[in-house]
């Protein structure tokens, strides 16, 4: 038996036409659709990148106990359980994340694996810079970027085209062999959306504004001509990995692999190209946008082809499925469950190898499925309503880190923040062991400013309308707790966010009423700064404006929390307005404040 996953990142579920009509042009998913089955409700869970791979090793939910990071001591990986009972386990990849300090953990736990460089400002090329090395990370990525793509000037030497001939060459090689499972994995679609003339030509349009394939993670301030120009460049993009996935598609046909080869097409989450006002991901309340996937799965044990599945289904359901197909039973700690079908398409899981029951999941009744950041809103949907539950304070504490591996995303925890840890008791999961407990770092980004958020898919699927209904919001309530205290939950994410850490979640609990007019508020698309009053002092250094008497007066009146807690931890050269685009004030706050400079 084998096994290929080609998994892409930031892979826009509307963007291809097995889901919605759209510009792009990608013959070869209508291909695989035909071959395969087609996921119609699969969601993300843990995010973003690092953490939804992690939920592909292990089966479960991380994002409740940590943020960004490796695997841990006490994780189990399904590739290395295939490797140690004897099923060859190659990784493909351009993933930069893999080899820095927070997600170091994951590629050694294949038989072998192989990395190409240059994507997103990977560390590659040496070339001495002009940026000073103080400068923001985004200044630093974007100018080591120019520098990688030098080095890729075709097709043939793009990181995504070189990591896909690895794959091949993988597959090629061991067409004829037994017991192997290889992942493609391709960092693209995500930003920056780097392709080739040749893609871009499939999509022609009139634009002479600067170069912009690499938008923020911030709120649209564009003219809408450069963020139709940004959407056509991602368009490009997803129309090249449209070619790798005929490549791959091609070596199966070639090499006759349908008969005995699983086959899964993922992507870890989406990226917003201006739905809802936003860029990108991770800033901003987790909309479906984002965390509504697109999802194919050819398996030979159930031969669905060209089938439309309809059962909610999860990133964490991938681990137990793979371990499954090979004729092993997932782990005790794996939350997810087998997404195979019988041949008639009925809606239970195949038994295990063994005639045991379906893999590990969710209690008899209601499916869930649980998504979200650490520190950020806590998600639930059943399919049709989407539950954002909000933190209760602006401090949006208490907030922990449970680790015995602690590194953020390029770097390890300071000796300051490590200063108080204290052990923690050991969760359900973790094999015994005691983890580190520490204070999680604070920030401007943080769900409070958003409030909590109810939705309701059938009639509203694009999510422009919260629906304030306390029996609707008590019944997603009650599921979110009882999914939170499936993956054991710390106490402190459940005080966080109001609920109660044991017995019934009653309607005192419900917040979407209490949050509507602060949701309303945040979700207000920014304005062009030259049509705000005082528009210079608003786009100016915001520490220049707070150093003034009458400026710091304005700011205590109408934004006194960024004079408060956070201004000290401010870049120099962010503004008000920067931080009204990052979502930390709303666009009435900072309208009020250009008001009374104005004045």
């Amino acid at each position: 038996m084998k096994a290929i996953i080609l998994m892409f990142d930031s892979l826009n579920r509307h963007m291809l036409e097995q889901y919605r009509d759209t510009i792009v042009e990608a013959p070869n998913f209508a291909r695989l659709a035909e071959r395969a089955a087609t996921f119609d409700n699969f969601y993300a869970g843990s995010m973003p990148c690092m953490p939804a791979r992690r939920e592909l090793h292990t089966g479960r939910y991380n994002f409740l106990h940590r943020s960004w990071g490796p695997l841990e001591p006490f994780d189990d990986s399904m590739p290395q359980i295939l490797k140690d009972n004897g099923i060859h386990t190659h990784l493909a990849s351009d993933h930069p994340h893999y080899w820095e300090d927070g997600g170091a953990t994951y590629h050694t736990r294949y038989s072998t694996w192989e990395f190409f460089r240059g994507q997103e400002g990977d560390p590659w090329k040496g070339v001495v810079s002009e940026v000073p090395a103080d400068a923001p990370l985004r200044q630093r990525m974007v100018s080591q970027d120019r520098v990688n793509r030098r080095y890729m000037p075709t097709e043939a030497e793009h990181s995504q085209t070189r990591t896909v001939d690895a794959g091949l060459h993988f597959i090629e090689t061991n067409a004829a062999a037994e017991d192997w499972m290889v992942q493609i994995e391709l960092f693209d679609p995500h930003e920056p959306f780097f392709t080739h003339q040749a893609y871009k030509d499939l999509y022609p349009h009139e634009y002479d504004g600067p170069q912009f394939d690499w938008p923020g993670y911030q709120k649209v301030t564009e003219p809408e001509a450069q963020v139709e120009h940004a959407r056509r460049e991602y368009a490009a993009l997803v129309s090249m990995c449209d070619r790798s996935l005929g490549r791959v598609l091609d070596a199966m046909d070639e090499h006759g692999l349908w008969d005995d080869t699983m086959l899964i097409v993922n992507t870890d989450h989406g990226f917003l190209l201006g739905e809802h006002g936003w860029w990108a991901k991770s800033v901003q309340p987790w909309f479906n946008e984002l965390v509504h996937l697109p999802m194919f799965l050819w398996d030979p044990r159930c031969g669905q082809t060209d089938a439309r599945r309809g059962d909610l289904a999860r990133t964490i359901d991938l681990a137990p499925t793979l371990l499954r197909y090979f004729g092993l039973e997932p782990t005790p700690d794996m939350q997810g469950r087998d997404l195979a079908l019988p041949a008639d398409g009925a809606g239970t899981a195949l038994p295990g190898p063994a005639g045991q029951e379906p893999a590990g999941g969710d209690p008899a009744g209601e499916r869930a499925a649980l998504f979200g950041i650490h520190g950020g809103h806590v998600n639930v949907t059943d399919g049709r309503y989407v539950y954002m539950r909000s933190a209760v304070s602006p401090g949006n504490g208490p907030l922990e880190e449970f680790t015995l591996m602690p590194t953020h995303m390029r770097s390890r925890f300071s000796p300051a923040e490590l200063a108080d840890w204290t052990p923690a008791e050991p969760f359900t999961f973790t094999k015994g062991l005691r983890t580190l407990r520490v204070e999680a770092q604070g920030g401007w980004m943080n769900s409070w400013q958003h409030g909590t958020v109810l939705f309701d898919l059938e009639h509203d699927p694009s999510q422009l309308d919260p629906l304030v209904d306390d029996a609707a919001e008590l019944r997603m309530a009650r599921l979110l707790v009882e999914a939170m205290r499936e993956a054991d939950a710390p106490a402190s994410q459940f005080l966080r966010l109001g609920l109660p850490v044991e017995g019934e979640v009653g309607t005192e609990h419900l917040l979407a009423g209490e949050h509507a007019e602060r949701a309303e508020a945040m979700a207000v698309p920014m304005p062009p700064a030259a049509e705000l009053p005082a528009a210079e002092l608003l786009t100016g250094p915001l520490l220049e404006l707070a150093g003034t008497t009458r400026g710091r007066a304005v700011l205590e009146a109408e934004v006194p929390s960024v004079v408060h807690t956070e201004g000290v931890s401010l870049p120099t050269s962010m503004s008000l307005y920067d931080l009204a685009t990052h979502g930390a004030i709303t666009v009435e706050q900072l309208r009020k404040v250009g008001a009374a400079l104005a004045g």
